[in-house]
C-alpha cells in the first residue's frame, strides 16, 4: 500500500525539508502549492530518511526530482544521500536571499519565489545549473 499511495504520478518529484524556520517552512508550502498545481508531487522526504523500502526505491526510480532545501545544512540532501538516492536537481532557499530564522509563518511572496526557483529547476535538463547565477539553486548531480 505505501508504494501505491505515495508514488509519482510521472511528473517531478518534489521533495521538501519542512525544518523548524521560515526557510523550512517555505520549503514545505512550496511543495504543497506546487502539488496542487500539479507541477510535480510532494513526496514523503521522512520515508526515505527512515530508510523505508518503497520510499527509496522511488526515489531512485524517479525519472524526475527536485528537492527543496532551506538552508545550507542541506537536510534534504543529506537525507538523499545517506539512503543512496542520486540527488538530480536541487533548490537552496537561503540562496534566493530570504535569510533563515525562526518565523514559521511563510510570506506569500517568498513562496512565490521558491515556487518559481522550483518551476525554473524543472524545465532545465539535467542538474540545475540555469538558476545557479541567482545562487538560488545547487547542483546536485
Amino acid at each position: 500500500m505505501t508504494e501505491d499511495c505515495c508514488a509519482p504520478s510521472g511528473n517531478v518529484m518534489i521533495l521538501a525539508c519542512s525544518g523548524a524556520s521560515n526557510v523550512g517552512q517555505l520549503a514545505n508550502q512550496a511543495a504543497v502549492e506546487l502539488t496542487r498545481e500539479g507541477v510535480g508531487k510532494m513526496f514523503c522526504l521522512a520515508g526515505v530518511g527512515g530508510h523505508l523500502g518503497g520510499f527509496v526505491r522511488s526515489a531512485k526510480d524517479v525519472p524526475e526530482m527536485v528537492a527543496i532545501d532551506g538552508c545550507e545544512i542541506g537536510c534534504a540532501r543529506a537525507i538523499l544521500d545517506h539512503a543512496e538516492v542520486p540527488v538530480k536537481n536541487c533548490v537552496l532557499i537561503t540562496g534566493l536571499g530570504i535569510e533563515k530564522n525562526k518565523d514559521l509563518v511563510p510570506k506569500r511572496e517568498e513562496i512565490d519565489q521558491v515556487k518559481e526557483a522550483v518551476k525554473k529547476v524543472c524545465k532545465e535538463d539535467g542538474p540545475a545549473q540555469g538558476a545557479g547565477s541567482s545562487g538560488g539553486c545547487c547542483c546536485c548531480s
